[in-house]
């Protein structure tokens, strides 16, 4: 197990940099340092928090943004040469280890939470029978999103076109040429790079408004016809050199065993050489067949759309920080996105150094309607455990797993989404809300039902109440020595789960639910049943904190 956890990257989150502390009168609050890594992190604990507050949310982006990755792969290579002799193989629970061990321990905190907001727009998923056995295919793809994150977007959009799991859920992947017959070239993935990864339904202005004030569509059928051109001949990793490209290579035979991982290559035979029409760009018919080249035009003409900025800004505006941001913030960061201030166009690191250090990022408004968004599932699941430092006893979080199920579980998993439209609409609103009423959007309450708002409550119940048996255990001895003090043990469950925003009506309840809890008289004989009780407050505390209506928004 030593050797499995090392794979993953390990437990520590300090990365050893020395990096100068703030003047305390610019230092941040404990408040707004907790809701700054709410937003950037998979959640805060103490000591995230006091880093924060002694260096500035400024210094954490620039300090994140250098910490190496430590890739998926790695560990579900460490778990696949376990196997060597037996009949094991490799399931999805062993990538979902490897996710929770990097999500909660993982240094590079702020490539995670990227990766995951990527992973909801670049979507792929293990829902899909197309690759749900894609164990190592999938990782490596979750992987990429996690490497380009801080690169530029158009090597991401190349690195997620090309990517054999991609091609394999929009069914890019063995697109072949139009022929006399009657067959077209597969239209799946024109369709979605442009509707989904790049420039969105509709003309946008730079602030994410629709151009002209009317929705006008970007794209017509036709140009999907004519990039669907440009997506064909594309098939398997087969090796190195033209001569590995067979046509039993490219139907999936005689397989390569890096297949399932490098990106998919060009094979000539299969792609179109006629003219390709589409956003304004022809590329001319060819007597000879350059897949290369063509795809070079198309993802370029992409790159360079205008709509790319406030279309890609907005959508990681909304997974990081609120749901409804007004036009001014979309327009900052997509002039982020447009020049990363040395004329690089589509530097991501500029991008989300953008959505998470703007001013309406960093403003907190108790009172406004507007402001933030609903929390996640995973979300959630990831704030408890990371508030609590939970540890593993084997070591790679083994036992969260599939949180599919809206019954019993959380009703989301990572990379577990329904459709390419991911697990919630960006535009959703539930109809007839007050939200719907005042414009605006809330996404991922397109998960919450009747039956998910129960399942959500007995799941997170199981995990405070959890058993000395399960693997992942929270660590509670911090709260228990602030069991008999309870407004403070209140108020530290407040800062880590909710930057501090509890109500004061919230709080008093939750004060007076926990002192009902009372703690026994200590003798020289009941140390245990003592440690229960106060173990027992804690649980409440945090218990009435996550099921509140105010923990589960974000602000």
């Amino acid at each position: 197990m030593l050797v499995l956890l090392a794979a993953c990257g390990g437990a520590k989150e300090d990365t050893g940099e020395t990096v100068a502390a703030l003047p305390p009168a610019e230092q941040p609050t404990a408040e707004a340092s907790a809701r700054f890594l709410t937003q950037a992190s998979f959640g805060p604990n103490q000591e995230s928090i006091d880093w924060v507050r002694l260096h500035g949310q400024a210094a954490w982006v620039r300090q994140q943004l250098a910490v190496p990755q430590t890739p998926h792969r790695n560990y579900l290579d460490a778990v696949a040469a376990t196997f060597v002799g037996t009949d094991s193989t490799l399931q999805q629970s062993h990538f979902r280890e490897s996710f929770w061990t990097q999500a909660l321990t993982g240094p590079d905190q702020l490539r995670q939470r990227a990766a995951f907001a990527l992973s909801q727009i670049f979507v792929v998923s293990f829902a899909d029978s197309n690759v749900s056995g894609q164990i190592r295919g999938v990782a490596t793809f979750y992987d990429m999103l996690g490497e380009k994150a801080f690169g530029n977007y158009r090597d991401l959009l190349e690195a997620v076109t090309l990517h054999p799991v991609m091609g394999q859920y929009l069914t890019m992947l063995r697109n072949q040429k139009e022929d006399g017959k009657g067959r077209v070239p597969d239209e799946n993935y024109a369709r979605e790079i442009m509707q989904l990864f790049s420039i969105g339904l509709y003309e946008l202005n730079n602030d994410g408004t629709y151009k002209g004030g009317t929705p006008t569509e970007t794209y017509t059928h036709e140009d999907i016809q004519g990039l669907a051109k440009v997506f064909t001949g594309w098939s398997w990793y087969a090796g190195p050199n033209l001569a590995d490209r067979t046509n039993s290579r490219f139907g999936g035979g005689n397989a390569n065993p890096d297949r399932d991982w490098m990106p998919m290559q060009a094979y000539a035979n299969y792609h179109s050489v006629s003219e390709k029409k589409f956003l304004g760009v022809t590329i001319p018919a060819a007597a000879k067949a350059d897949a290369e080249a063509d795809l070079k035009v198309a993802l370029d003409t992409l790159y360079n759309h205008p709509n790319v900025g406030p279309f890609l800004g907005k959508l990681l505006i909304q997974r990081l920080v609120t749901s409804n941001p007004s036009p001014a913030y979309v327009n900052r960061v997509a002039n982020a996105f447009n020049n990363n201030g040395q004329g690089v166009r589509g530097d991501m690191k500029a991008v989300f150094t953008a959505v998470l250090l703007d001013s309406e990022a960093r403003t907190y408004d108790a009172m406004s309607n507007s402001a933030g968004k609903v929390r996640e599932p995973v979300l959630r699941l990831s704030s408890l455990l990371r508030a609590t430092k939970a540890t593993s006893v084997k070591g790679n979080y083994t036992g969260i797993d599939d949180t599919d199920n809206p019954v019993t579980r959380l009703g989301q998993t990572v990379l577990r989404s329904p459709t390419v439209f991911n697990f919630f609409r960006p535009g959703y609103t539930p109809p007839g809300s007050d939200a719907a009423k005042a414009g605006l959007v809330a996404p991922e309450l397109q998960l919450t039902n009747e039956v998910s708002v129960a399942g959500y409550l007995n799941y997170i119940r199981g995990w405070i109440s959890v058993s000395a048996s399960r693997d992942v255990q929270p660590n509670w001895a911090p709260f228990i020595e602030l069991a008999e003090d309870v407004p403070k043990l209140v108020d530290r469950v407040n800062l880590l789960l909710m930057s501090g925003q509890m109500p004061e009506a919230l709080r008093a309840q939750i004060v007076a639910s926990v002192e009902g809890r009372t703690i026994r008289k200590a003798t020289a004989t009941n140390a245990a049943d003592v440690t229960a009780d106060k173990t027992d407050r804690v649980r409440i505390a945090f218990m009435l904190a996550m099921a509140s209506p105010d923990y589960l928004i974000q602000k």
